[in-house]
């Protein structure tokens, strides 16, 4: 737009087109207006970017942009004072929200600091019981995150348990750990059909339920949990969240098959430099006498091989991310350890719940409807029959000089009195 300060691409078109794509869609028409604009309001609040009050009253309801619809929807029922002290405040509040936030300015910026989270999650060793869930749970929102375009992330219970292959409620409480943890920020809670939006930290100082890891950043200490590889080991190795995620929700990785902890001594393997079972124990967090059982079972099933001690990764399962998995051998693996067919069962009781659940929506809402008390019918003070329909002629004496061309509301003329007309 000529005379304006610069907006980048996306925020030209959400001005100019509207919200075409519905990243903005809320619950009424008014609801997505207010968010698309608040959204443009964050957008010209970005440093160097800066409008002034008179330029964004221009930009939206001035000029015939689609962006402006509900600004200039707002002037035409509330007046030019209220609209223009609802565009203010809402300009000052995106320019608050920007000020005590991080600036992303575009998607290259977003995809810089999701990758600078992944290499936090990967740089943290996670051991103990749920360290192993707690990881798989990160690798999911990080795959997320990317699709969104930023560290916020909309997903319920239910999909994470899918893209995680564990249960729901084991979903559950890895979200309260990684919260507790400051890992994760719930920024609000889901309502009806809409899922709860999540935003993905790094955390500031080292979470309690893992005084015996690393920080982001660190390897373990030589003696600590998640070291107990034998010294000289290598200590560089680390668990890709790539290419857990490619393999963590397969059945092959399912509790009953190769598990959490094979799915991550997988994703740790490479196919030129081979590691021993204590560099892997070092890397996963692991027990070195859990690492030797999966990463038999793993070389039983073709997924790992091993030679003069040391564990690699098959040159058919390498890819440019590390880990391509096939998913004929996956299925083939599934069906031999007996857990093919587990992660449909999943998502058909997940899709079952998700129709009763909107179904016993829809029946609330129908049970409100039905329960509000009825209209009161508008009450007739002119009884039928005083006028003749055919002729118009008054029949009842007594609504002489009375208006009565509204039977629910008449009225009696200001310049006369009943008495002056009964004379």
């Amino acid at each position: 737009m000529q005379g304006l300060p610069g907006l980048s691409q996306r925020a030209r078109r959400l001005l100019l087109e509207g919200d075409t794509e519905r990243r903005y869609a809320g619950r009424t028409a008014a609801d997505s207006g207010y968010r698309l604009t608040m959204a443009l309001a964050v957008a010209v609040s970005q440093p160097g970017r800066e409008w002034t009050v008179a330029q964004w009253w221009e930009a939206l309801v001035l000029r015939p942009t689609a962006g402006g619809a509900w600004a200039r929807s707002l002037r035409s029922r509330k007046g030019e004072r209220y609209a223009e002290g609802k565009l203010a405040g809402m300009l000052d509040k995106a320019r608050v929200f920007v000020g005590t936030s991080g600036t992303i300015v575009c998607r290259a910026d977003a995809m810089v600091a999701i990758a600078r989270l992944r290499a936090a999650v990967e740089a943290v060793v996670w051991p103990g019981p749920g360290g192993g869930t707690d990881l798989k749970n990160l690798t999911a929102r990080l795959h997320l995150a990317e699709q969104a375009g930023g560290l916020e992330h909309e997903v319920s219970v239910r999909q994470l348990a899918e893209l995680m292959g564990c249960a729901r409620s084991t979903v559950e409480a890895s979200n309260t750990r990684l919260r507790e943890a400051k890992w994760l920020v719930l920024v609000a809670a889901g309502t009806g059909e809409h899922s709860s939006t999540w935003s993905l930290r790094i955390p500031q100082t080292k979470p309690e339920n893992q005084k015996s890891c690393a920080r982001p950043g660190h390897r373990p200490a030589s003696g600590e949990r998640g070291a107990e590889g034998v010294p000289g080991a290598h200590t560089e190795r680390e668990v890709s969240t790539r290419a857990l995620c490619a393999v963590m929700g397969t059945d092959a990785c399912h509790h009953y098959a190769h598990g959490t902890s094979g799915a991550r001594i997988l994703a740790a393997l490479d196919p030129l430099d081979g590691a021993d079972v204590a560099s892997l124990a070092t890397a996963t967090g692991l027990h070195r006498t859990t690492v030797r059982r999966r990463v038999d079972k793993l070389v039983e099933d073709g997924l790992a091989e091993e030679a003069d001690g040391l564990v690699y990764l098959p040159r058919h399962l390498a890819g440019g991310e590390g880990l391509r998995p096939d998913p004929d051998q996956l299925e083939h693996v599934a069906l031999t350890r007996g857990t093919a067919g587990l992660g449909e069962r999943r998502r058909k009781r997940h899709g079952d719940q998700r129709r009763r659940y909107r179904q016993w929506l829809t029946e609330r809402t129908q049970h409100a409807v039905e329960r509000r008390r009825p209209a009161r019918p508008r009450l007739r003070l002119v009884p039928e029959g005083v006028v003749d329909e055919s002729t118009g002629e008054l029949r009842d004496t007594a609504w002489r000089g009375w208006i009565i061309d509204d039977p629910y509301r008449p009225t009696w003329p200001d310049d006369g009195s009943p008495e002056a007309v009964c004379e």
